[in-house]
């Protein structure tokens, strides 16, 4: 009898878990890359320091930003990986294409540090996050489909799982919009978005997001 190695492959679910936790945190190291000692050079006392590290700040919005994205997105998967009794070849691949999009958060970030006020800096760094959360929604539509979910597990928390992801990414999408009028509003609005996330106020209609 021949056995199909695609029926049996890709089936371990703490490999694959394994495998983000190392890469989300290296992903995240190399966002502070964006960020720039001073040039002794150019300081030639206290007041060029502090105004060179001053001149740093603008850089700090985007490292914030994308280490809150990332932080996200690394409860998100984790929040599915946990739901799911056993994992396939194809939802194996579908997070390993995941996990390039996140791979792509430091030049996205680094883009948008560099041309702070530039309109395609903006869309790109949303197209990054866009591409993420299309990639996660993959996932679980497909494990959904697939049966791969814990048997007992309630309509209402799948439906919840891909609800998260279609408002957030409602959310980020229109933040992304703002940059017609100017970069700063998206930032601001994206920040907004994730400073909700991340810190969950118990307010009835921000829980829900």
């Amino acid at each position: 009898m021949i056995v199909k190695y695609n029926l049996f492959a890709g089936q371990n679910l703490d490999r694959l878990s394994a495998l983000s936790d190392g890469l989300f945190p290296f992903a995240m190291t190399l966002l502070v890359l964006n960020l720039h000692v001073p040039v002794s050079s150019v300081v030639q006392g206290e007041s060029n320091l502090r105004a060179a590290l001053i001149a740093q700040l603008p850089r700090l919005i985007p490292y914030a930003m994308t280490f809150m994205t990332l932080g996200i997105f690394w409860v998100g998967q984790q929040t599915q990986l946990n739901l799911l009794s056993r994992t396939d070849r194809n939802l194996t691949w579908i997070h390993i294409a995941f996990l390039m999009t996140i791979s792509l958060a430091p030049f996205s970030t680094a883009l948008l540090a560099e041309y702070l006020t530039y309109r395609t800096a903006l869309v790109v760094y949303w197209l990054n996050i866009l591409l993420m959360g299309l990639m996660l929604y993959a996932g679980w539509a497909y494990a959904r489909r697939a049966g791969l979910i814990k048997e007992g597990t309630p309509p209402e928390v799948e439906a919840a799982v891909e609800r998260r992801i279609r408002i957030a990414q409602t959310l980020y999408a229109f933040g992304a919009l703002l940059c017609i009028f100017n970069t700063y509003w998206s930032i601001a609005f994206i920040v907004l978005v994730q400073l909700n996330y991340v810190l969950a106020p118990r307010i009835r209609f921000l829980y829900r997001l």
